[in-house]
């Protein structure tokens, strides 16, 4: 693996409730210079949510998108709060968006998003022995939910409203890490 390249300068360009822009000049290994601009994130990161209503049936939520201006069937999905665990985190998040806990949360993998633009991660969290708890969320509006069979990824990323990639991965890890234990 190549060394890392010397930073040589990182400076905040600008900021939003939500967002950072930095720039980075770098020096890499053969004396190339670059300046980068990328987002940055909160140190704490991000929970995506695979809920399995059961060993063959998971469950989607439908969130309103700015970015895409339409409404988007996903998995539950949000950042992690100060002092919260990624379980803990997933678990208040399937609460707030699904209706739905779960007593079994377990840690499939760690994405990144454009990590050439971006510096956040997301944690996909595997949620099985759920049970009905609703808790009262940050959403402006109550999210649909819809169960669909985990084993037909394929059908769910062929719908027009399901168009994230974290989602479509989260669906790919998930099934084959069930489907390994069966």
């Amino acid at each position: 693996m190549p060394e890392p390249p010397e930073i040589l300068m990182r400076e905040a360009l600008e900021k939003s409730r939500l967002f950072r822009v930095e720039q980075a000049k770098l020096r890499f290994s053969n004396g190339v210079e670059r300046t980068y601009e990328y987002l940055t994130s909160g140190k704490l990161g991000a929970v995506i949510i695979v809920p399995m209503l059961d060993d063959d049936t998971v469950l989607l939520v439908e969130e309103f998108g700015i970015g895409l201006n339409r409404y988007e069937w996903g998995l539950p999905k949000g950042k992690v709060d100060e002092g919260e665990t990624l379980t803990q985190a997933a678990n208040r998040e399937l609460k707030e968006e699904a209706g739905y806990g779960a007593r079994d949360l377990i840690l499939l993998k760690c994405l990144s998003q454009s990590p050439n633009y971006m510096q956040h991660r997301t944690q996909i969290v595997l949620a099985r022995d759920l049970y009905p708890e609703k808790l009262e969320g940050d959403e402006p509006e109550p999210m649909s939910v819809k169960a669909m069979p985990i084993n037909d990824i394929a059908a769910i990323a062929a719908m027009e409203n399901v168009t994230e990639a974290r989602t479509i991965a989260a669906l790919y890890l998930a099934r084959d890490w069930l489907n390994a234990r069966s």
